[in-house]
């Protein structure tokens, strides 16, 4: 009889692994497709899949919203493009509050996807949180020229620690640039590494 649960058990457990990929890779996706689907609900309600063809396609809304981003991003290109995109910076540039908002945004996702951007190009290893322990952390920059006068005579970096397993949560630090190693992986194969909490090491392939 114990035998018998144990057989079960190793079924069961290696069943969920089977599935828990899958199960969270069709949730992901369905959560990304149906959050796209809305960017539909911007045209009127005649012109809507529903009014035209009578039903509702999965997925029409993120096919909506690329050749949104595409046709943007073409006609932002040009010189036309280029004056609009200036005149609606400044307009938002000069709303209150709205203008520390989008700045901010700006300013990160202008570093953060622009191909000429240097953040999230490195994987450092980083005494965090205390000298004693050692964490994965992602090169952002330098300290800015106030930070710089209070932090003494020695170079410092900036630096983005993630949590696991979830990484888009986690700490801003500024540490010295002598106590920090940079580490041969991409920042691919760290994100990886953070997210499955130190179990999928760089390098090794997955089943």
């Amino acid at each position: 009889m114990l035998r018998v649960r144990l057989t079960l058990k190793g079924y069961l457990v290696t069943g969920f692994l089977i599935w828990l990929p899958l199960a969270v890779t069709l949730w992901v996706l369905d959560l990304i497709v149906s959050t796209m689907d809305q960017t539909l609900d911007w045209l009127p309600g005649s012109w809507q899949p529903q009014s035209l063809i009578g039903f509702h396609i999965p997925g029409l809304g993120l096919l909506f919203a690329l050749l949104v981003m595409i046709f943007t991003g073409a006609f932002a290109a040009n010189i036309l493009g280029q004056k609009l995109v200036g005149f609606w910076d400044a307009l938002m540039g000069r709303i209150p509050v709205v203008k520390s908002i989008y700045s901010s945004v700006k300013q990160v996702s202008d570093t953060l996807l622009s191909g000429s951007g240097q953040s999230f190009r490195k994987a450092l290893l980083v005494q965090f949180p205390h000298q004693d322990a050692w964490t994965i952390a992602f090169l952002t920059g330098h300290p800015g020229k106030g930070v710089i006068e209070h932090l003494g005579g020695e170079e410092y970096v900036s630096v983005y620690v993630p949590t696991t397993p979830n990484p888009t949560s986690g700490y801003f630090v500024m540490v010295r640039k002598a106590d920090t190693h940079e580490l041969d992986m991409s920042v691919d194969d760290a994100l990886k590494y953070i997210i499955s909490m130190g179990v999928v090491t760089p390098g090794q392939k997955t089943r």
